[in-house]
């Protein structure tokens, strides 16, 4: 435990020009006590580590002293190799570059780990795009992609819903959802300065031009934060109708694999208890009715829909077809 509290420490201080006992106690979730006697040991084994006191201190390693990838071991070396995603760093351009960075750290593994991308390919496939759909990358990805590594503006023609729009653009981080391409961006700034952080499908730009100039990027900024919030707004900004449906166990159970998971999770945490039959009666928010039925469809008996009325009534109308059809 200690050994690999020490690797790290060396890491963190080979990778930065300095740090406070403070920040390395907070990276290596210790004490600073802990953090004095680690770099007293590091010093004591050779590793040129001191402190420099006052303000603006912290600690430093002596004359850009590095050290080998020896100390991974073979389970964080296959991980390793298993950071990115094959096809998306195809897409946007980047398997040579990621191809020689693989090359470069297998051969500053000792060689008893060198089989590891070989060993973790035969064990893992990250396999990104919906079953049922025939992947399609953007035209204009490796440009978007670009821009994002090199954090250029870029003006950018957008197809919305109603006409083409021109945007200044900062390009914050691209995102793969399900096999599309989504670009975090923020509209440069502006008579009334920067814009909000927004989301746009790559797939849906006619045209990308990196601009010379570099924007400032927000050191700040966390991408899978960022994405994790704006999906979860996006799924209920959707929802704009309700339906009152009563589950079975198994109606509950399946419900987030028929219906949208986020509206599904709310509509079973703000349920009451279940009836004497075991069934609970649910508010679920749903895109619209015809949506619904749909989608509530695939439940067949385990869901009972209460109201609108308009919709029992076609799930009624659905059920006397379908005994219709078995009766026959």
């Amino acid at each position: 435990m200690r050994a690999a509290r020490l690797i790290k420490m060396v890491l963190l201080l080979q990778s930065r020009p300095a740090m406070t006992a403070a920040e390395l106690a907070r990276e290596l979730e210790v004490s600073e006590r802990t953090v004095t006697r680690d770099a007293q040991a590091l010093s004591e084994a050779g590793v040129p580590v001191y402190a420099d006191r006052g303000r603006g201190g912290g600690y430093r390693l002596v004359g850009g002293y590095r050290t080998r990838l020896t100390g991974l071991a073979r389970g964080e070396a296959e991980a390793l190799f298993l950071s990115g995603v094959p096809g998306a760093l195809r897409e946007m351009g980047l398997e040579d570059a990621a191809s020689a960075a693989r090359l470069k750290v297998s051969a500053a593994l000792l060689p008893s780990l060198r089989d590891a991308s070989r060993t973790a390919a035969q064990r893992f496939h990250l396999d990104a795009p919906n079953w049922f759909a025939e992947p399609r990358t953007p035209p204009l990805l490796p440009a978007v992609a670009d821009a994002v590594w090199d954090d250029r503006r870029v003006t950018a023609r957008y197809r919305g819903r109603e006409a083409e729009v021109e945007r200044d653009l900062e390009p914050y981080g691209l995102v793969l959802k399900a096999g599309v391409w989504y670009l975090c961006a923020r509209v440069a700034e502006g008579v009334r300065g920067p814009g909000a952080l927004r989301v746009y499908r790559v797939d849906r730009f006619v045209s990308v031009l990196a601009r010379e100039e570099r924007f400032g990027r927000d050191g700040e900024f966390d991408l899978p934060a960022f994405w994790e919030e704006r999906a979860e707004q996006f799924a209920r900004s959707i929802l704009r109708d309700e339906v009152v449906v009563r589950l079975s166990a198994a109606g509950a159970r399946a419900l987030a694999h028929a219906v949208d998971p986020v509206a599904a999770r709310d509509a079973l945490a703000a349920a009451g208890a279940p009836d004497a039959a075991g069934r609970v009666t649910v508010t679920l928010g749903v895109e619209s009715q015809e949506v619904a039925h749909a989608q509530l469809t695939a439940l067949g008996p385990e869901a009972e829909v209460l109201s609108p009325p308009a919709l029992r009534a076609r799930f009624a109308a659905d059920a006397a077809r379908l005994r219709g059809l078995y009766e026959a």
